[in-house]
């Protein structure tokens, strides 16, 4: 470009030089100046006629590159553009798919949070669970077990008597805590709780059979029964009773009353400490 902008200059300045000779003065001063002005003149035109026409086509032909180079341009220019929207394309969804990658992060994240939530809630609970069951074992542990089941004799027929006699269950198959004594009869409340007391009466002979359960010396209930004929009868009978420690239960024969027992166990007495107070 900086060489047609040159050729340009050096034709106007020829130009120029042409237009100052032809407008000289008259006379014999001007045809001696024309004279000898003339050859060299002639020389100078004639050296920039060959130069124009020699850069003559190497400008059309520097034209015609920068056109073509300017056709190529914007062809390339074209390119990039479609380039250039193609990554605004790819770059919109490589967008959106963050976008959505970022949304199920943050619901991951919020379900790994309730996760956690509840995973501290159900460890907090087991924590609570476990802690019970060790206050549990602990209470069962430390609660006095306390159960008995003995029957009365292998002597068969026991009265009727003239008086009242305590019942002395003499064979013992449970007694848990050594709470009642075979010697005496009595059971003792080794704590305070609530105790269940069940006992089963035989009889076979004629006449009254009955018995009686004494909390110490109180009397707390008479069961008895009237029989005409022979032949073994039952009656079985319980009571809940709320003891302190050191309290005593024990059963009674009546006077005029009888009761049988024998191998088979006909006449039992049980009991066991429900809970403690």
């Amino acid at each position: 470009m900086r060489v047609v902008v040159g050729l340009l200059l050096l034709l106007l300045a020829l130009c120029g030089s042409g237009a100052q000779g032809e407008g000289g003065g008259l006379g014999q001063v001007g045809e001696i100046s024309q004279f000898q002005e003339t050859a060299p003149r002639d020389a100078a035109e004639e050296s920039t006629k060959q130069t124009t026409e020699q850069t003559t086509p190497d400008i059309w032909a520097e034209v015609r590159a920068l056109r073509d180079m300017v056709v190529e341009l914007k062809v390339e220019l074209r390119n990039m553009e479609a380039r250039v929207k193609d990554s605004e394309s790819q770059v919109n969804d490589l967008k959106a798919e963050l976008m959505v990658t970022k949304v199920h992060v943050e619901l991951l994240q919020r379900e790994n949070s309730d996760l956690q939530t509840r995973l501290s809630s159900s460890e907090s609970e087991l924590l609570l669970s476990k802690s019970r069951i060790d206050q549990l074992e602990r209470e069962n542990t430390e609660r006095p077990k306390v159960a008995f089941y003995t029957a009365l004799t292998d002597a068969g027929p026991l009265g009727p008597y003239n008086t009242d006699i305590t019942l002395k269950y003499s064979k013992v198959f449970t007694n848990i805590g050594n709470a009642y004594n075979p010697a005496t009869g009595f059971f003792t409340a080794p704590v305070k709780g609530v105790y269940y007391l069940q006992f089963t009466v035989c009889g076979n002979l004629q006449g009254s059979m009955g018995v009686e359960l004494y909390k110490n010396n109180q009397q707390i209930m008479h069961n008895g029964e009237r029989k005409e004929e022979g032949g073994a009868e039952y009656f079985t009978n319980s009571v809940v009773l709320e003891l302190m420690a050191g309290d005593e239960i024990h059963l009674v024969l009546p006077s005029g009353d009888s009761v049988v027992d024998d191998v088979k166990n006909h006449s039992t007495f049980s009991g066991s400490l429900l809970f403690t107070l």
